[in-house]
């Protein structure tokens, strides 16, 4: 981004959407191809399973998820850099946290053992984020790749039969080492 169309972006009231939406922040490193970063990839002979995880959420995971798809921090860069961005579902739980930036934090949404009133507004959550169209691509993310919260959540989102689910296994921390825009997180209020 050249300077005269930052400031163009600047004078238009349009800057912290641009940062959020797109485009490389000044001074920000972009992510490589090919590079892995905060152990996206490491391989823990973890077998990929459709059952949720109740318990020791914080665990080596799988490489793979049954239904959906893997997507490493190159990858998601580039994703929301295009339009139309996916839905990007921040899952971790917690106090507020730095993340990655317009991603809805969904706390409690990666629990296993979701009452099924919870289940249901978990769904409809997805529903508002789609707009009905189950091929809305969603990516869910937590903390790193030994967090099964975000396992959870993106399983759930495909029981309920959405075709484009992502897991972004590297999360917070590899979004962090790959040196990438970041905010505090601001609750969505699914539970509600």
């Amino acid at each position: 981004m050249t300077t005269k169309v930052a400031l163009e972006i600047l004078r238009g009231g349009m800057f912290a959407a641009a940062l959020i939406c797109g485009g490389l922040a000044l001074g920000q490193t972009p992510a490589q191809p090919g590079t892995m970063y905060g152990e996206e990839d490491r391989d823990w002979n973890v077998a990929p399973t459709k059952a949720y995880r109740t318990d020791e959420y914080h665990a080596p995971t799988p490489r793979a998820i049954p239904g959906g798809s893997v997507v490493t921090t190159y990858e998601l860069s580039q994703m929301l850099a295009r339009d139309p961005r996916p839905y990007v579902i921040d899952v971790l739980g917690g106090g507020v946290h730095r993340t990655i930036p317009g991603a809805f934090w969904m706390a409690g949404a990666g629990a296993g053992d979701m009452t099924p009133v919870e289940e249901k507004r978990f769904v409809e959550a997805m529903g508002k984020f789609a707009g009905g169209n189950k091929n809305q691509p969603l990516v869910f993310f937590c903390v790193d790749s030994q967090c099964w919260l975000s396992y959870n959540a993106a399983l759930r989102a495909i029981a309920a039969g959405y075709t484009n689910v992502m897991w972004y296994r590297g999360g917070v921390a590899a979004w962090r080492q790959a040196d990438q825009l970041m905010t505090m997180s601001d609750p969505f209020g699914w539970k509600d």
